[in-house]
């Protein structure tokens, strides 16, 4: 995010900026670039640990080692070996020097190109170097949240079961616990590496490809572009919606898909809004990998920037409409305590306070304005009007300012926040005011 302030947003206002000519901001930029290697880069791992660790605490058995099992699940199963190809026009290189090549152990072969605007074919001698001991980075970020779901489920679950079972290493009673702690995990820990290990051996067998890679191809990657269709955004503001009108945290229930789907949509366009594509940095970069199919138009992200403003359903609208329009006394004085946490996002104090909980007169612009706003959100993504979300923001980062920077600091994205909000408002008022002619509840 802040790499977008001072590296992208100027560009917009000035011409010929350049961050790389300008002392401090230029190396501002790159302790970034370490900061982005150590959480974005590696966001999968992160996960993995965190899912393990968390499975282990609810079946109560050691968390570290849950962690470190689910973690050591997933990283068993990705690429170690990375693999370099350089084409050479025939001819440059000799008989000796292509000989030579191969028995250091590349693959040499011939391939024709045509030139696309002459017509003319080339051909080159492609050289194929493969290399052991590379971790393949696509498959430690975002990439990896779905096998890591679902290796570090089963092999968690097989530790934790042994460990209830008490199938562990017993030591005597004078041996210090934290030993005796680390080495009753030893055989269910293996136990469990074992059975994932097994699977991806013969996965690897059949297939001739990686776990990870299938589970990307065949289930992510058809998911997630699944997800971005506006039926599919429609749906899930909705089900948020519905299920806080009784009560229950929307966004909580929905997390496998808004974390697990749009959550890793959200970490691709940062990664390549960091990374660059195509030769292209910034928001050039994630526009043009969204035509490649590589990048996403909706993310986690832009639900908290174009629909939850105040809170799920947009309520710091709710709040102005009722400091405005409404007469009863019961409404204004919770809309003046709840003024201070909508700001920040914070809408708990109107959820069930005012209450819009099981509030029949609100139920329809509860659930009718949020889908405004996401259809207002949703379509000026997709036309180009707006950045897509490229950034993470906390949640709590105030409306409008949330849009501002969650889009690579777009000034356009707060003027949609802005639209949206003031269609939500004018969708509240009618209610707010019929609301007017209801007597507030006895004590």
């Amino acid at each position: 995010m802040i790499n977008a302030i001072v590296r992208d947003l100027p560009g917009q206002f000035i011409d010929g900026y350049d961050v790389s000519q300008i002392p401090v901001l230029n190396e501002l930029v790159g302790i970034n670039g370490f900061v982005w290697n150590g959480t974005i880069a590696v966001a999968g791992m992160i996960f993995a640990y965190s899912l393990g660790y968390n499975l282990a605490k609810v079946y109560k058995v050691n968390e570290l080692a849950g962690g470190l099992v689910s973690l050591a699940a997933l990283i068993q199963g990705i690429a170690f070996s990375a693999t370099g190809t350089v084409n050479v026009p025939e001819g440059e290189l000799g008989d000796k020097a292509l000989e030579a090549l191969t028995n250091a152990g590349s693959v040499v072969t011939q391939i024709t190109e045509k030139d696309p605007v002459t017509g003319a074919i080339s051909t080159f001698d492609s050289i194929q170097n493969g290399a052991w001991g590379w971790l393949k980075l696509d498959h430690l970020n975002g990439n990896a949240f779905f096998t890591a779901m679902i290796v570090g489920f089963i092999s968690v679950i097989i530790f934790a079961k042994l460990m209830n079972k008490n199938i562990t290493i017993k030591l005597p009673d004078s041996v210090p616990p934290a030993v005796s702690k680390a080495f009753a995990a030893i055989i269910p820990a293996t136990a469990a590496l074992y059975v994932i290990a097994i699977f991806n051996f013969f996965f690897n067998k059949v297939t001739g490809m990686l776990f990870i890679d299938a589970v990307q191809t065949y289930i992510a990657k058809p998911l997630m572009g699944f997800t971005q269709g506006f039926g599919a955004v429609l749906v899930i503001t909705l089900a948020v919606q519905v299920f806080w009108f009784f009560g229950i945290h929307g966004p909580n229930v929905l997390a496998p898909l808004l974390e697990g789907v749009y959550g890793q949509a959200q970490l691709i366009n940062q990664s390549i809004f960091q990374n660059g594509y195509g030769g292209k940095e910034g928001t050039e970069a994630v526009l043009a990998a969204i035509k490649d199919g590589e990048a996403f138009n909706w993310v986690r992200g832009s639900f908290d920037a174009y629909i939850w403003y105040g809170g799920s359903g947009g309520t710091i609208v709710l709040i102005l409409a009722i400091l405005l329009f409404s007469k009863r006394s019961d409404y204004l004085t919770i809309a003046k305590l709840s003024v201070g946490p909508g700001l920040f996002n914070i809408n708990e104090p109107v959820m069930f306070g005012l209450p819009i909980v099981l509030n029949p007169i609100l139920f329809i612009p509860f659930l009718v304005a949020p889908m405004v706003s996401v259809t207002i959100g949703y379509f000026a993504t997709l036309a180009g009007l707006v950045a897509p979300v490229s950034q993470a923001v906390t949640w709590v980062t105030p409306p409008l300012l949330l849009s501002f920077l969650a889009t690579g600091a777009d000034w356009r994205a707060p003027l949609v926040t802005l639209v949206a909000m003031v269609c939500a408002f004018f969708i509240w008022v009618p209610f707010v005011i019929a609301a007017n002619k209801m007597a507030p509840p006895e004590d």
